[in-house]
C-alpha cells in the first residue's frame, strides 16, 4: 500500500483590511502551488477596515482559494454579518461563545485527496470577555470531531501566552495544532509538543506593518496619549503576509513539521 502524503496546511494570520485582502490576492495563488497546500485556513475578523468581517469580503476570500474562516472578539462587530454566521458552514466564530450566539465553532472540510481536516476556533478569557471556558468547551468539541477525523486544527484567539501555550498542552495528541491569533506580532516560538501537536503563540499580522499592529500609528498614538476615544483606521504601507504552514500525518493526525510564514 502506497504511504499516504501529509497533509499541507497554510494558516494566513490576521487579515487586516484592504492591504491585507490585496496581499492574500498577490500571494495565495502562488504559495498554494508552491507548497501544493491541502487546506487553506485565514482569520478574517479585521478584514473589515480593521474591524469586523461582511459577507462579501468572506465570499472575495474563497473566491482567492480559502477554505474556512475564522474569527474572534471582533467577529461580531457587523450586525448584518451575523446572518451569513449561520448559514456558511465555512465561516467560524469562537466555539466557546453562548450557543444562542449565530453561528458555529467547528467545521470539517474534505480535501482534494479526501482526507477530512477539523477546524475549531476559540477564544482565550484572560484580559478578554469572561465567556466560557475555552479549555472545557475544547474538549468537548474536540473529543466530537475525533470521531470523524484526527486532524484537527485549533485558532486559538486570545491575549495572554501563559493561557494559549497552557491549551496548547492541555491538547497535546489530541489536535494536530493550536495557532494562536489576536494579538498581530508574529512569535519565534513555533514547536511541536510531545504527543505530536505543533504550536505557536501568535501567526502574526497580514497587512500594513508599518503600523500600531494594522492601526494607523498617529491615531494609536493620539488614543494612548490623549487617553479619549479615536476611530481606528488601517495603516497602508510595509505590507507583509504573515501565517504558518502544517505538515500533518494524515493517519494519526500528528503534526510532522510547523514554519512560519513572514512575506512581502
Amino acid at each position: 500500500m502506497a504511504e499516504r502524503k501529509p497533509i499541507t496546511v497554510l494558516f494566513i494570520a490576521d487579515i487586516v483590511g484592504k492591504s491585507g485582502l490585496d496581499l492574500v490576492a498577490g500571494l495565495l495563488p502562488g504559495l498554494k502551488k508552491s507548497h501544493q497546500v491541502d487546506v487553506c485556513i485565514a482569520n478574517g475578523e479585521n478584514m473589515d477596515a480593521g474591524n469586523g468581517l461582511t459577507e462579501s469580503l468572506a465570499k472575495q476570500l474563497f473566491s482567492l482559494g480559502v477554505d474556512v474562516i475564522t474569527g474572534g472578539n471582533h467577529t461580531w462587530s457587523n450586525s448584518a454579518f451575523r446572518h451569513y454566521l449561520d448559514t456558511s458552514p465555512r465561516v467560524l466564530r469562537p466555539l466557546n461563545y453562548p450557543s444562542e450566539a449565530p453561528g458555529r465553532g467547528s467545521t470539517v472540510i474534505q480535501t482534494d485527496t479526501q482526507a477530512l481536516v477539523g477546524i475549531l476556533n476559540a477564544q482565550g478569557r484572560t484580559f478578554m470577555f469572561p465567556i466560557d471556558c475555552p479549555f472545557k468547551r475544547c474538549s468537548e468539541e474536540v473529543a466530537r470531531l475525533r470521531e470523524k477525523t484526527k486532524v484537527l486544527i485549533l485558532d486559538l484567539h486570545a491575549e495572554a501566552t501563559a493561557e494559549k501555550q497552557a491549551l496548547a498542552w492541555h491538547l497535546d495528541g489530541q489536535v494536530s495544532a493550536v495557532i494562536g491569533t489576536h494579538t498581530h506580532v508574529q512569535t519565534a516560538d513555533e514547536r511541536i509538543l510531545p504527543l505530536g501537536t505543533a504550536y505557536i503563540t501568535d501567526a502574526g499580522m497580514t497587512g500594513p506593518f508599518d503600523s500600531v499592529i494594522g492601526m494607523d500609528t498617529q491615531v494609536a498614538l493620539k488614543r494612548f496619549i490623549r487617553q479619549i476615544p479615536e476611530k481606528y483606521r488601517p495603516a497602508t504601507s510595509n505590507n507583509r503576509l504573515n501565517g504558518v504552514l502544517l505538515e500533518i500525518d494524515a493517519a494519526s493526525g500528528r503534526a510532522i513539521k510547523i514554519s512560519r510564514v513572514n512575506l512581502p
